[in-house]
């Protein structure tokens, strides 16, 4: 199925990884993709340039905790795909506002699962054999590893933090619609992502526009916490063949095998600001400063992708050292994208210290 003529969903396609996918079926199939967003704060349509007047693209302004609203753009539209990516994701902002995590990344779960069973039920056999429900996932739903090991499919849930246990629900239903209902679904868990088009609230385009501006480089604790990157291109070429590819019911882990501690990405990007565009005020690793740690920081995360790459033949392109160089060339070279964002009203001021601001939120 290479999705010539036939239509795909996805939702929170105004997102980081949701653009990125986007970009990448109009770019590499023959998709009619509807990108179903509701257009939070970390979302935005400028990241899917060449949407503007493609005529295999449809925006919908729905929020997935609305039914009726799925419906309607089921009944329309017809798709044999749905690659769910909405979702909340930033841990900090879990931790101050937990609420919309439980509500986006739990309940929309929930609705447009239901929304999907329900039209899945109405399909001709051949066209439900080949539906797909792809749900995008994070590997923060293992928890925290030791020194060595990595996570594998079969790795024990052990969310810390707000987002992951929303995360790590959300992953739950999944499987049991599929148990339960029959649901043609895959689920897969995915490494820290970065590359073009990234909110700035994330680390690496972050510390690239703070360090830009000659301001104090943050990083938490003692800089030691580890984590696997994967190059967002590569992560979306693997999400479309999983989509292709993959075995329902089945989970693939997706990673870059990239570890690096979070004090060595940061001084990699120094390295290469200095180099791109120096600063006057000397070299930048001098912005460093270490700040208190995040509540429930896990230390280290470490995909294994053996059984993606062996079952799929995926293989990342970018190492980590290829891609950050990649994507600091690329927020040089697009100032105006992010400017926009932070000309918009978005401050990049620490969150995530502070208990839930209500039972609610």
């Amino acid at each position: 199925m290479h999705h010539d003529g036939s239509t795909v969903f996805v939702t929170g396609g105004a997102g980081f990884i949701g653009s990125a996918v986007v970009r990448h079926l109009l770019a590499h199939t023959g998709a009619f993709v509807v990108n179903i967003d509701k257009l939070t704060y970390a979302s935005n349509l400028a990241s899917i340039p060449q949407a503007i007047g493609h005529p295999r693209y449809a925006f919908a302004k729905v929020d997935i905790c609305n039914g009726p609203g799925l419906k309607a753009l089921f009944d329309r539209y017809q798709p044999s795909a749905v690659i769910n990516l909405a979702a909340e994701s930033h841990v900090d902002r879990s931790i101050d506002g937990p609420g919309e995590f439980i509500q986006t990344n739990i309940v929309g779960t929930f609705t447009l699962l239901q929304a999907t069973l329900h039209f899945w039920r109405t399909m001709p056999a051949d066209k439900q054999r080949a539906f797909r429900l792809l749900h995008v996932s994070t590997d923060e739903v293992y928890g925290s590893l030791g020194p060595s090991g990595q996570f594998t499919e079969d790795t024990k849930y052990a969310p810390n933090s707000p987002y992951s246990a929303s995360k790590a629900s959300s992953d739950h239903m999944v499987r049991a619609w599929h148990e339960t209902y029959g649901l043609p679904t895959l689920i897969t868990n995915c490494s820290n992502n970065y590359g073009a088009y990234q909110f700035p609230e994330k680390l690496i385009p972050h510390i690239i526009i703070k360090g830009l501006a000659d301001e104090q480089l943050p990083v938490y604790g003692d800089g030691g916490n580890i984590r696997d990157w994967l190059y967002v291109d590569d992560h979306t070429s693997a999400l479309v063949q999983v989509l292709q590819h993959g075995r329902i019911g089945e989970t693939y882990n997706i990673g870059g095998r990239s570890e690096r501690r979070n004090l060595d990405v940061v001084e990699g990007i120094c390295d290469l600001l200095d180099e791109m565009r120096p600063s006057r005020q000397g070299p930048r690793k001098r912005l460093i400063t270490l700040t208190p740690d995040r509540p429930g920081h896990d230390r280290r995360y470490a995909i294994d992708a053996s059984k993606l790459e062996r079952e799929i033949g995926w293989r990342a392109t970018q190492t980590f050292e290829t891609g950050l160089e990649k994507t600091v060339r690329w927020y040089l070279g697009h100032e105006p994208w992010w400017r926009s964002i932070l000309d918009g009203g978005y401050q990049a001021v620490r969150i995530g210290l502070t208990h839930p601001t209500s039972l609610a939120g």
